[in-house]
């Protein structure tokens, strides 16, 4: 059965939106072919709240979140990963409130930048963002009413979590999964082999309802998240065809299985047509002249 994607989603912008009990969504007015409509900040608790994901560095959008929170205390500010549409936003809402900031870490790429490497994703990095605190894998924060889980989820981004709210069967999924589009995995910010062992660990996991960084909901968590890997599976051997065929660059692959694809998205795709080929070079599957790049030539082993 083919992946459906669901893209009916009410961004209501400048409002916070009930999606479970004591858990708020405000979408920032952020939208692109990237972001969708617009990146989901969510507010968890009833009196003494956590901020989940603040959100792009947006006057108004801080204003929408200040509204929302009105005069409750927020003990807490949860960071998925440092991206620019997420983490900004982390150091004004923390001026205001007093919370305590905590993510897995700074930003960092997946590997090392190889020689003569460029990372095309610089732009998009939150270099400037430091955690209060470093959350650990597994990782149980405690709040006024709520407990918050650490769910380690890296691919998209090296530093990526998702968290958990205990006792409720939510994940708050950030870029790993969503219900309207694949998450990108572009190297050398994420890697395919940490993404497809963390999207493992999630369908083991027995989640009822995953709220993502973009989108609506997804409301039937373990058989998406296994249409997903399935999706994936059949990129990774669309590629692998591709490669056997006598496609040679990763621009000859893009061509031809994207090609009903926005021609916006097609650098993106090139990243992730390499994340792949990376991992098909890790396990023997592909050949190349040394490390795998961007504008490397690619072969059947052999």
């Amino acid at each position: 059965m083919a992946l459906k994607f669901d893209t009916d989603f009410d961004p209501s912008y400048g409002q916070g939106v009930t999606v479970a009990p004591d858990v708020l969504r405000v979408t920032a007015k952020n939208p692109g072919p990237f972001t969708f409509h617009g990146t989901n900040s969510y507010i968890v608790g009833r009196e003494t709240l956590a901020v989940i994901d603040p959100g792009p560095d947006d006057e108004a959008h801080l204003k929408t979140l200040l509204e929302v929170i009105a005069d409750r205390p927020v003990s807490h500010i949860f960071v998925s990963h440092t991206h620019r549409d997420h983490s900004p936003l982390a150091a004004q809402l923390k001026q205001h409130t007093g919370a305590t900031v905590l993510a897995e870490g700074r930003h960092r790429p997946a590997r090392p930048l190889r020689i003569g490497e460029i990372n095309p994703l610089d732009a998009s990095a939150d270099t400037a963002f430091s955690p209060d605190i470093a959350l650990a894998d597994d990782m149980v924060v405690d709040g006024d009413g709520w407990a918050i889980r650490t769910v380690l989820t890296p691919g998209h981004a090296a530093n990526h979590a998702a968290f958990a709210l205990e006792g409720s069967g939510i994940l708050f999924s950030a870029d790993h999964v969503m219900a309207w589009a694949t998450s990108i995995v572009a190297p050398p910010d994420g890697a395919m082999a940490d993404y497809m062992a963390s999207l493992d660990r999630l369908i083991e996991r027995d989640d009822r309802l995953l709220l993502p960084g973009h989108g609506g909901p997804v409301t039937a968590p373990r058989s998406f998240m296994r249409e997903l890997k399935s999706h994936r599976q059949m990129r990774e051997q669309a590629i692998l065809e591709r490669i056997r065929s006598g496609d040679r660059t990763i621009k000859e692959v893009v061509a031809a299985i994207y090609r009903d694809t926005d021609p916006r998205l097609h650098g993106a795709a090139g990243l992730s047509v390499l994340a792949h080929l990376e991992d098909l070079v890790a396990r023997g599957l592909i050949t190349t002249d040394g490390d795998p790049a961007i504008d490397g030539i690619f072969r059947p082993p052999g």
